[in-house]
Formats: C-alpha cells, sequence, structure tokens
C-alpha cells in the first residue's frame, strides 16, 4: 500500500483563520481513515499584512519553500483574495526539479500562479475548490472534490465535458484578463477555455471580455464555455444582456466558437478543470 500523499497548504493571497485549517483535516481523516492525506499548512497562511497574508517576502518564501520540497506531492492554495500577482513571477523563477512534480489546484486569484506554472510547463495545473470552500453552506462537498482529485485523480470530481474535450484550462475572467501579455500567460492554441467570475458588475465584465476575446493567443482556443456569473452587484441602469448574450457576442465578433456552459464558479458546485490533456 502506498503512504498517504502530503499536501503542503500556502496562501498567495489571502489569509486563513487556524480553525479552517483544522476543520479541512479533520474532514480529510474522516473522508480517508487510516489512508488519510497529511494536510501541511503553512504558517505563512495565518499572517496578516493588511489585505494578504504575510508581505509579498513572506508569502513569496512560503510558496517557493512547499514547492521545492521533495516531501510534498501537491501544492493546494488555502484561498483567492488577492495576492499572487505580486509574487508569481518571481516565484516561479526560484521553482526548481521537485516543483515540477507536483500538483497544483486552486482558483480565483490563484489562477494568477497556475497560468503561470502552466505556461513554463511546471507541475501538474487545475482549477478546483479550495479550502476555504469549506465555510459555505454545504461546502464540505466542494473540499471533499478536491481532495478526491489530488488523493484518487477520481473522474467524480471533474467538470464532466473534460474528458471529451481535449485540452481545457479554467479562469476568472477578471484573472485571465490581468494575465494577458505577461510571462503569466500560458499559450491557449487549441483549448477548451472555460470562465466564470463572481461579485463584478456586468458592464467589467463585458470590457474584460472585450480585452479577452481581442487576443490574439485566446483566438487560438478551440472555443469557450461560460461557468458561473455570481453575486453580480446592481448597477444603476440594467446592463441589457445576460452574462451568456454577453459571452456570445464577443466570441462571435472574434470569431471564436461559443461550446455552451461548464459547471465551475465561485461556489459549492465548483467542479475540478485540470489544464491541459487529461491525462497530462
Amino acid at each position: 500500500m502506498a503512504p498517504p500523499i502530503r499536501i503542503g497548504v500556502v496562501a498567495p493571497g489571502t489569509r486563513i483563520e487556524p480553525e479552517l485549517a483544522e476543520r479541512v483535516k479533520a474532514l480529510a481523516a474522516d473522508l480517508y481513515l487510516d489512508q488519510a492525506p497529511e494536510i501541511v499548512v503553512h504558517p505563512q497562511c495565518f499572517l496578516s499584512a493588511g489585505h494578504f497574508a504575510g508581505d509579498d517576502a513572506a508569502r513569496l518564501k512560503a510558496f517557493v519553500e512547499y514547492a521545492n520540497d521533495p516531501s510534498l506531492d501537491a501544492i493546494w492554495f488555502a484561498r483567492g483574495g488577492y495576492g499572487a500577482c505580486r509574487i508569481a513571477e518571481a516565484a516561479i523563477a526560484q521553482l526548481n526539479e521537485h516543483a515540477g512534480k507536483k500538483t497544483y489546484l486552486g482558483y480565483s486569484d490563484g489562477g494568477v500562479l497556475l497560468g503561470g506554472l502552466y505556461a513554463h510547463g511546471i507541475g501538474h495545473v487545475a482549477h478546483g475548490p479550495m479550502p476555504v470552500d469549506i465555510i459555505r453552506a454545504g461546502g464540505d462537498a466542494a473540499v471533499r472534490r478536491s481532495l478526491a482529485y489530488l488523493i484518487e485523480r477520481a473522474n467524480e470530481s471533474l467538470e464532466l465535458t473534460v474528458m471529451f474535450e481535449g485540452k481545457t484550462v479554467a479562469f476568472n475572467i477578471m484573472i485571465l484578463q490581468s494575465i494577458l501579455g505577461t510571462s503569466l500567460e500560458p499559450d491557449l492554441t487549441g483549448h477548451v477555455l472555460m470562465l466564470e467570475d463572481v461579485g463584478e458588475y456586468l458592464y467589467r465584465l463585458d470590457r474584460a471580455l472585450f480585452h479577452i476575446t481581442s487576443s490574439a493567443n485566446v483566438r487560438r482556443v478551440r472555443g469557450i464555455k461560460l461557468g458561473r456569473i455570481s453575486d453580480v452587484p446592481e448597477n444603476d441602469k440594467p446592463f441589457g444582456a445576460t452574462e451568456e448574450e454577453m459571452v456570445r457576442y464577443w466570441c462571435e465578433r472574434a470569431g471564436i466558437a461559443y461550446l455552451g456552459r461548464a459547471d465551475i464558479g465561485h461556489d459549492v458546485d465548483n467542479r475540478v478543470v485540470p489544464f491541459g490533456a487529461l491525462n497530462r
């Protein structure tokens, strides 16, 4: 019997509470009993420096330390928020051969690092639930989904269409917009690109979609799928189009195939989307 995997948890953006980490560890122990993964939460996750889980230097050091640690099998981002873009390029420049053997899992702001890792061919990268999701109503299911993926590569954790789509990637819309034109932008040629977002006005998403679909790189995708757009603030006047109408509009203008909906989003139903081909 193989030894239980060791999962390192770091917070490239915003902090988590120690109690949250303990809840995730307890859930993993209940689910897997003798084969429960060892979830190693970096103390940096509990630091506080204004908005961030420690200052840039602390967050950079924690990520590089765990990514380069040969005793860890996976890196799980504790939560999103904001901050990954401040450390991502420097972090990726410091990674060693051990970092290339790991799985990296997260979403939202963590997409900055996921994109950069995938762009540089480092590790196995996937968009999926994070430890912080356990605090949502019904959030245990989301965390179970990620644990099943990290430990077993369980198909039931996946956004089901990835099994039939060839190469896939998934991003928060605002995050993808932010990395276009940087060293963190991966080659999207031939991929199905899945997009989701939360807490943004529709006009801001519309502007971001203009930028995204204007990219020559993005125009080489096989098509775009739309995940869930949640918690949209009310504007002072109606935008005049639904989220799906908006994505269809920009896809048509850019000559990109619109491929329908994807089962991803900032919610407990968020499913795992591996970057690249499923068997990568």
